[in-house]
């Protein structure tokens, strides 16, 4: 939906909800020219409406946020209340998790398919993005690839298949984490907080960077840029296999086990995401070579550097 038509339709919307008019309705009455009204098109309208009012449920957040903030005589304090859009088709699911992120504290919108998820990100700009892989419109790898090529957004994919080829495919389109369906509520909970913090602490490294850059053969990290070379080309690297390659890199060809590298870089205190560990670990040697990190069987892995 471009920009300036959801800017009219949210302000009309504004004015129009107060008479007891809805989203479908005001979409019939403007008589959009781009959407022909026919039963053949009935699923590309149903999209376009729900694009609309994930639109329009960001505008209402916003509004009711500023409300809050002049009630209490303030002004607004970034991060404050952190923003979670969760994109999941199963009313069911969407609506728990929904209420179990409200009730930790967050301000959340949903949205049910791929066209409504990219819109609502773009109008809501929210800190983090619980995104299903499987959705109607389009899936949510697009819609990963999309939202961060608008800006990067922290996102938590979930998945219904526990396949891995599946799992590297997103971390290689920008998600960070990821969960397999069926899962506990109070986990998804923690590894949103859990992806908030390391945001919070790389934004904090970005202010105060370290010094110098550290070079581990051909292998190159600047921690000030948050950029890594091998052999001089530059290697794309998501936030979280960044904190992962620094983890390692910290104490080249000492083994550090999945719990240790669970604890620095996801600060998870348990072994519950260990395959976290193994995925991550194999979407990092695609990037920056297979033969720099070694793995211990039954311990976990080791950063290799040339013999001094």
């Amino acid at each position: 939906m471009p920009g300036a038509y959801r800017t009219w339709f949210i302000s009309l919307f504004a004015l129009r909800s107060r008479e007891g008019v809805d989203a479908s309705t005001l979409l019939h009455e403007i008589q959009d020219p781009t959407i022909p009204v026919t039963p053949q098109s009935g699923l590309d309208v149903d999209r376009r409406i729900e694009g609309i009012r994930s639109a329009v449920n960001a505008y209402q957040g916003r509004a009711m946020e500023q409300t809050q903030t002049s009630h209490n005589g303030v002004g607004a304090t970034p991060g404050a209340q952190r923003r979670v859009l969760v994109v999941e088709d199963d009313a069911t699911i969407v609506d728990a998790i929904a209420a179990r992120l409200r009730a930790e504290g967050f301000l959340v919108q949903t949205a049910v398919d791929g066209p409504a998820a990219v819109d609502a990100a773009e109008a809501w700009q929210p800190d983090l993005m619980v995104l299903d892989v499987m959705l109607p419109g389009f899936d949510g790898l697009e819609v990963c690839r999309r939202v961060q090529a608008q800006r990067p957004v922290p996102v938590l994919m979930l998945t219904a298949r526990d396949d891995e080829t599946d799992m590297l495919v997103g971390l290689g389109v920008g998600a960070d984490d990821y969960m397999t369906k069926p899962f506990s509520m109070r986990e998804l909970a923690a590894r949103v907080h859990v992806l908030l913090r390391r945001v919070e602490r790389a934004a904090l490294a970005a202010v105060t960077p370290r010094s110098g850059i550290l070079r581990l053969g051909e292998l190159e990290i600047d921690h000030a840029q948050r950029r890594v070379r091998v052999r001089g080309d530059d290697v794309h690297l998501t936030p979280t296999e960044f904190d992962l390659l620094v983890c390692l890199a910290n104490t080249p060809r000492a083994v550090l086990s999945r719990e240790q590298l669970l604890a620095e870089v996801w600060d998870w205190a348990d072994a519950s995401g260990t395959r976290t560990v193994d995925s991550h670990i194999k979407a990092l040697r695609r990037k920056i070579g297979a033969e720099r990190i070694r793995t211990v069987h039954g311990v976990g892995y080791a950063l290799e550097t040339p013999a001094p």
